[in-house]
């Protein structure tokens, strides 16, 4: 893989990423505002978000284990660690997301 390679997949994670975890504080907001199916939408449409930055995260990782030679660059340092922690912000989501429920349904 060459560098242009490298540096557009590091982009295309971070604006899957980053997609997501917009979309996961407009989550919050719903949440907050008691629009709960509204805040279970979104977060299910940050998942797809989601998914989108680890297709290409697994490429990277399927090139790699094929032999491929891949210099690591640190804008892929930061895409891994965009993903990543946008990830753990929509797990916290979805655990909010059933606190907000329950309190609703009291």
């Amino acid at each position: 893989m060459n560098k242009e390679e490298l540096q557009m997949t590091a982009f295309g994670i971070i604006l899957n990423s980053g997609n997501a975890r917009t979309t996961v504080h407009e989550a919050f907001v719903a949440m907050r505002e008691g629009k709960l199916e509204l805040a279970a939408e979104k977060l299910e449409t940050s998942n797809t978000e989601l998914l989108e930055a680890h297709h290409a995260q697994t490429r990277l990782l399927q090139d790699y284990a094929s032999g491929a030679e891949i210099n690591m660059e640190i804008i892929m340092v930061h895409a891994q660690d965009h993903l990543m922690t946008t990830m753990t912000l929509r797990e916290v989501a979805l655990e909010m997301l059933e606190l907000y429920k329950k309190v609703e349904a009291k």
